[in-house]
């Protein structure tokens, strides 16, 4: 068994889908397919939720309809191409057209779940629940029309629902999945199957009760990775519009450099520091069992792409740049200096930590503690709560850039402007808070 995973980016459009076709159609099976939402369909969800939370129905409904829409014109495209006889068709593993499911009657069955939530979420549910159960819509969305195209197209394949497979506790937005449930739950799925190409969800589990759960944004790839290690994968590969890992950010930073191999303990370190390639969470699952990690480039199969894994030929020598955005600046001092800080600093991360806002650097002195936190939805809730017993200032429209490998030149380029509120310096890496920036640097 191997995974692919194919993110938003990769199925947008009916193109893309084509494209996966044609990628899946290729590879040996057995294959695990395991796809994002469509596009930017999470970040549509979440303004429905918001709409909802507001009290305004009408709205929200007004924007699933724009969902719908565009859903339903990527499967008529898909539909129409396959009905003309596309040249890119798959004769092998064919399936014959009475036995070609109806993505249609799925689709308009989640369309109206998705109506019917909207109109049960108001201002008084629980955010992070809700957000859960109606954010999920945009997977299943996706792997319906996905797994009916393969189907169109000759490839015979098991659509996989992975609330009922990946088994997480209660921790609504940022689940836990118990991989022992979880491994009998999708072990099972697959182990009748006359198919041998799967297509799952990425990012969605449920309770043990059937409450739909996230893994956390982008957790696409961590699903993946938990996919690998339940099933003994060879290998899991990620399809992304990059051509590999590379050294920075091309929409920030020119002259990147492409980045052939890395192991996971460099991996796990750029994508703690924000590195967008890999989500955090992904490696450690691989690791564990010793599975290797491509990432691969989604509109050129022929480029070598980049690879994780335990061992490689070379270790990373050059400066890696990684820029996190949407940070707050936040600086807490003790109103009566009757205390040194350091021995609250145990009551000040719980009342982070409470309000879901990730602390992503530290810097701390006897009276003072400044941190560089992600612009969270209850970072202000968190702030005001501190204002209790601190003084607390801050910053926003912050950014945090990390620098692996870094040297004088890169130091005086970037740590010496204006812009610049913080700065931590160890032997290998240079952290930068700053204010945000737009322009390429």
């Amino acid at each position: 068994m191997r995974v692919f995973k194919f993110g938003g980016a990769s199925v947008r459009s009916a193109e893309g889908v084509r494209n996966l076709c044609q990628i899946a159609a290729a590879e040996p099976r057995p294959l695990f397919i395991v796809v994002s939402a469509m596009g930017k369909t999470t970040n549509a969800l979440e303004e429905v939720l918001a709409h909802c939370m507001q009290g305004d129905t009408d709205k929200a409904l007004e924007r699933a309809a724009e969902i719908r829409r565009y859903h339903d014109a990527i499967a008529s495209e898909l539909s129409a191409r396959a009905a003309s006889g596309a040249p890119n068709a798959v004769s092998a593993r064919a399936v014959a057209p009475q036995d070609r499911p109806d993505a249609r009657p799925t689709l308009n069955a989640l369309y109206a779940g998705l109506d019917e939530r909207i109109r049960a979420t108001g201002p008084q549910s629980n955010y992070d629940r809700a957000y859960d159960a109606l954010v999920s819509y945009g997977e299943l969305l996706s792997t319906v029309i996905v797994s009916a195209y393969l189907h169109a197209q000759g490839l015979a394949n098991r659509w996989i629902d992975m609330r009922a497979c990946l088994i997480t506790d209660d921790r609504f937005r940022e689940a836990n999945i118990d991989p022992d449930e979880s491994a009998a739950r999708l072990r099972a799925a697959i182990a009748d199957a006359s198919e041998d190409l799967f297509v799952g969800q990425g990012f969605i589990g449920a309770t043990t009760t059937g409450q739909p759960t996230t893994l956390g944004r982008e957790g696409s790839d961590y699903s993946a990775a938990m996919v690998a290690n339940l099933l003994d994968a060879e290998s899991v590969a990620i399809w992304k519009d990059v051509d590999g890992i590379l050294n920075a950010d091309p929409r920030r930073f020119s002259d990147t450099v492409h980045i052939p191999e890395l192991t996971y303990l460099d991996a796990i370190e750029l994508a703690y520091s924000g590195a967008q390639v890999i989500h955090p969470k992904t490696i450690k699952p691989l690791q564990n069992k010793g599975i290797p990690l491509y990432v691969r480039p989604f509109g050129d199969r022929s480029k070598p792409g980049s690879v994780i894994r335990a061992q490689v030929t070379q270790g990373i020598h050059i400066p890696v740049l990684i820029l996190k955005e949407r940070q707050t600046l936040v600086t807490i001092r003790p109103k009566d200096f009757s205390f040194v800080l350091e021995e609250r600093l145990a009551d000040i991360f719980s009342v982070f930590r409470s309000h879901r806002v990730k602390i992503n650097m530290i810097q701390s002195s006897a009276v003072s503690l400044s941190l560089c936190v992600d612009d969270a939805r209850g970072l202000h809730e968190a702030v005001e709560t501190l204002q209790q017993d601190f003084r607390v200032m801050y910053n926003g429209h912050m950014e945090l850039l990390t620098v692996r490998g870094y040297d004088q030149p890169i130091y005086d380029r970037y740590a010496t402007t204006p812009d610049v509120f913080l700065v931590q310096r160890t032997r290998r890496s240079l952290r930068i808070v700053r204010r945000q920036a737009e322009e390429l640097l």
